[in-house]
C-alpha cells in the first residue's frame, strides 16, 4: 500500500466525515482529497516526476496537509521542513535532496530570497496566500491554481518499495541527514502505532505538534489511516486556549512531550472537562516518573502511552496502560509487527542488562540520503540471511520481562572519575523534588573527573530552592558520584523546533559553568 490511499480510502469509505479542523476551518475527507488532487496535478504540470523530492514550508495548516498527501499522489517524496528553518540551513536541505518545487506562503518565501540563485535543481516555487505572486527568479505557481491534465498525466503511481519521503535530522557531521523512508516504512509504522492505540474512525485526534517532527507528521496519518478526525493546533504557547479547544472539540487522543507535561502539571486540570479523553501519548524523550504520576492522579481515567522512538523507525516501543502504574519508568517492549533486543560492546546479544537497543522490521529506514557509510555505521547485518537491522545508538536496560528503560544516549553518558552516570536518572530524581519544574542533567569539564555531573534546574512559579537544597535532595536518593556538582537555576529551558529540550545547546551553554 501507498501512504496517500490513507487519504484516498477514507474519502472513499467516508467521504462526508470531517477530517480535519483547524482554527474556523472544517473539511472533510472529500474535501481534502479533492484538493490533494488539484495540486497534485499541479505540481505535475509545472516538471514534477516521480521519485522527485517536494520540500514543504509551512505552518500546521490545511495546506501543509494537502501538499503532503498531494506530493505522494504526483508520485513524489515530500521533505517537511519547519518554517522555523533559517535560510542557510534551508537552501543546504533543498540542495541536498536536490528538490524540484518548494512549497511555502508568501511570508516565508521573502524571507528566502538569498536562496533562488543557489538551488539549481529548483524547477518552481507554489505559493500558498492572497494576493499578487511576488516577483522572484524562479517560475512561481499559485497553490490555490487549478490545472487541467489529461488522466494518464495527472498520477505517477509508486509502489510501497519506493520513497515517500526525506525526514532531516541533525547529523554528526554538522549537517542534517536525510532519513529515507519507503511507503512500506511509513504504512507498517502506522499500523503498528494505531493497533496499539486502538484508533478508529471514532477518535478525534488533537495535535499541536509541528508537522515537520515526525510525532507530529504522523498524527495526521494515524488519523487518516482510520478515517478518524484531526484537530490542528500551531503550537503549545497558549496552554489554556490548547485545552479549551480538546474540551470544545470532544478529543478522545492527545499526544505531548515532556515540555508540555511539564506546563499541564502547573495547570489546574480540574477546571476543564476530559470526559471524552481517551488517551495521552508521550515520546521524544522519556517523560519523568514524577509527572507522570501527577498526570496518572489528575487524570486517572486517561490511558497513558509511555513510548520511545527514532525517526530512522518512527517508533520502537510503547508501555500498556495497565503496566504504567507499576512501571512508570519504562518505555515497554517492541510494537506490534516489530522485534527489539539489546546487545553488548561486541554485537552479543543479551536477555536482559544494560546494552545497545537494536530494531528490526518493516518500519526501518531504508538508509540516509546519499550517505552510504553513515548508513553502514547504523544498519548493520542481522543474524538472518540478507537483513539489516537498525543500531540505535542508545543505551538501554532490559528488565526480565522484556521491558525497556532508557538509560542514556551514547554520547550522552558521563564518565565522572572511573563512573559511568546516566543522566535520566539524575533527572527522576530532580523531578520528585518538590518545587522543580523541568531539569536537565549535563557533564562538564572537570580538570580532576574528567566530567563534573552539572544540573540545569527550572523552578514552579513561586518556588524557591537553593543549589544546596537540590544536591541533598540527591544525595539522600543517589550514589554519591551521581549527586550534581554543579547546580543551575534558569528561568527556561531552550527547546528544538520540535518541542523537545535542547539538549545539544544546554551542554555547550553548560561548559562555562
Amino acid at each position: 500500500m501507498q501512504v496517500e490511499r490513507f487519504l484516498e480510502r477514507s474519502a472513499e469509505r467516508l467521504p462526508d466525515k470531517i477530517a480535519v479542523v483547524c482554527g474556523e476551518r472544517r473539511l472533510t475527507y472529500r474535501d481534502v482529497n479533492a484538493e490533494a488532487d488539484r495540486v497534485a496535478a499541479l505540481l505535475r504540470a509545472n516538471g514534477v516526476a516521480r521519485g522527485d523530492r517536494v520540500a514543504i514550508v509551512l505552518e500546521n495548516s490545511v495546506e501543509a496537509i494537502v501538499s503532503i498527501f498531494a506530493t505522494l499522489k504526483a508520485g513524489a517524496v515530500f521533505v517537511m521542513i519547519s518554517p522555523a528553518t533559517k535560510a542557510q540551513k534551508l537552501g543546504f536541505v533543498l540542495n541536498n535532496s536536490r528538490a524540484t518545487a518548494l512549497i511555502s506562503d508568501q511570508r516565508h518565501v521573502a524571507r528566502f530570497d538569498s536562496l533562488w540563485t543557489t538551488t539549481p535543481h529548483l524547477k518552481v516555487v507554489v505559493i500558498e496566500g492572497t494576493g499578487p505572486l511576488p516577483v522572484i527568479s524562479k517560475t512561481t505557481a499559485a497553490f490555490s491554481q487549478t490545472v487541467e491534465l489529461p488522466g494518464s498525466a495527472r498520477r505517477a503511481v509508486n509502489i510501497d518499495v519506493d520513497l515517500a519521503a526525506l525526514v532531516y535530522t541533525s547529523g554528526s557531521t554538522g549537517h542534517p541527514k536525510g532519513v529515507m523512508l519507503t511507503h512500506l516504512n511509513m504504512v507498517s509504522a502506522a499500523t503498528s502505532i494505531n493497533t496499539y492505540l486502538e484508533n478508529t474512525e471514532r477518535d478525534i485526534i488533537l495535535s499541536a505538534l509541528p508537522l515537520s517532527f515526525d510525532y507530529g507528521l504522523y498524527q495526521t496519518l494515524l488519523a487518516f489511516q482510520v478515517g478518524a478526525t484531526l484537530v490542528l493546533e500551531r503550537s503549545f504557547t497558549y496552554p489554556h486556549a490548547l485545552l479549551e479547544t480538546l474540551v470544545k472539540e470532544r478529543a478522545t487522543g492527545f499526544p505531548i512531550v515532556p515540555p508540555v507535561a511539564a506546563i499541564l502539571r502547573q495547570l489546574d486540570l480540574a477546571n476543564y472537562d476530559f470526559s471524552t479523553l481517551r488517551y495521552i501519548t508521550n515520546t521524544g524523550a522519556a517523560l519523568p516518573t514524577a509527572h507522570v504520576s501527577e498526570l496518572r492522579a489528575a487524570l486517572p481515567h486517561v490511558n497513558l502511552y509511555l513510548m520511545y522512538g527514532l525517526t530512522e523507525c518512527k517508533r520502537v516501543s510503547y508501555l500498556p496502560p495497565s503496566e504504567v502504574d507499576a512501571r512508570p519508568d519504562s518505555v515497554g517492549r517492541g510494537m506490534p509487527n516489530e522485534e527489539v533486543f539489546i546487545v553488548d560492546e561486541r554485537g552479543n546479544r543479551l536477555e536482559s542488562g544494560i546494552g545497545e537497543l537494536v530494531i528490526r522490521g518493516s518500519n526501518v529506514m531504508k538508509g540516509y540520503w546519499e550517505l552510504p557509510e553513515e548508513t553502514d555505521r547504523v544498519l548493520k547485518p542481522g543474524t538472518l540471511p540478507g537483513e539489516r537491522v537498525l543500531y540505535s545508538g542508545d543505551i538501554f536496560r532490559m528488565d526480565a520481562d522484556g521491558y525497556l528503560y532508557f538509560v542514556g544516549r551514547k554520547d550522552d553518558i558521563i564518565k565522572t572519575g572511573a563512573e559511568k552516570v546516566s543522566p535520566k536518572e539524575i533527572e527522576n530524581v530532580l523531578h520528585s523534588l518538590d518545587g522543580v519544574a523541568q531539569a536537565v542533567v549535563v557533564g562538564v569539564s572537570d580538570p580532576i573527573l574528567g566530567e563534573a555531573v552539572k544540573a540545569i534546574v527550572t523552578l514552579c512559579s513561586g518556588t524557591t530552592l537553593t543549589a544546596a537544597d537540590v544536591r541533598r535532595h540527591c544525595a539522600r536518593h543517589l550514589e554519591h558520584f551521581m549527586v550534581p556538582k554543579f547546580v543551575e537555576f534558569r528561568s527556561s529551558l531552550p527547546t528544538t523546533s520540535t518541542g523537545k529540550i535542547d539538549r545539544l545547546s544546554l551542554s555547550e551553554s553548560a561548559a562555562g559553568r
